[in-house]
């Protein structure tokens, strides 16, 4: 990765960083890259007590999922953390609250609850399928 590269990538993680600390997260801050034990690039957020690790992308107009979320799997778990999320960076825009966030499903029902969600098959009660629409 370039010297460009790397800048702006620190510049993006500090200013996502900032923007959490004046909204509530006190202790987020950027962290210094540990090379294969990496913690994220952002730590020091709890929500619902649960810890949360940022990875930030500043990837120049092309989402990667996939291999995005699993080094922030990867990175969360390095830090004990049950949560890793991506911030991708948004083009058009460097306003930190207009970034992309990409979660998987059961993270996003974790920080909304507080609690652990239910994994696997799940089948709607009865009342709940009443209440789908048609296909």
């Amino acid at each position: 990765m370039s010297a460009y590269n790397r800048a702006k990538g620190s510049s993006f993680e500090r200013l996502l960083a900032d923007y959490l600390k004046v909204n509530g997260f006190p202790f987020a801050d950027r962290r210094v890259k540990s090379g294969s034990k990496d913690r994220g690039d952002i730590g020091g957020i709890h929500a619902h007590g649960i810890p949360v690790v940022i990875e930030a992308k500043n990837y120049g107009g092309r989402l990667l999922p996939g291999p995005w979320l699993k080094e922030a799997q990867k990175e969360a778990a390095n830090d004990g953390a049950p949560i890793g999320i991506v911030v991708a960076k948004r083009r058009g825009t460097t306003k930190p609250e207009d970034q992309f966030v990409l979660m998987e499903m059961r993270d996003l029902v974790y920080l909304l609850t507080g609690n652990e969600p239910i994994s696997g098959k799940i089948e709607a009660a009865p009342e709940v399928l009443e209440t789908l629409p048609e296909a």
